[in-house]
């Protein structure tokens, strides 16, 4: 269940317009910056089946991460200045 959740979270604010960064809370304490939309990938649900993958990819800077969304605890919006 938690897993469905978390990947409906990301793919809400990976829509938002404009993109605002997000933080991803991992189980093992990491945490995870998603600052453009283009950082993160995984196989959305078709039409809201709930039936996506579980796994994500995350590539930015330096950083490459393979986990699953069952493994997110939060997902979080950063306070950008100027950004409302």
């Amino acid at each position: 269940m938690r897993t469905q959740v978390m990947r409906t979270e990301v793919q809400r604010l990976l829509q938002q317009v404009p993109f605002r960064p997000f933080v991803l809370a991992l189980e093992n304490g990491e945490t995870v910056l998603i600052d453009h939309p283009e950082n993160i990938a995984f196989e959305p649900a078709a039409n809201g089946s709930g039936n996506g993958s579980a796994d994500f990819y995350v590539i930015s800077g330096g950083l490459r991460l393979f986990s699953t969304f069952g493994a997110v605890t939060s997902a979080t919006l950063v306070d950008v200045p100027g950004v409302v």
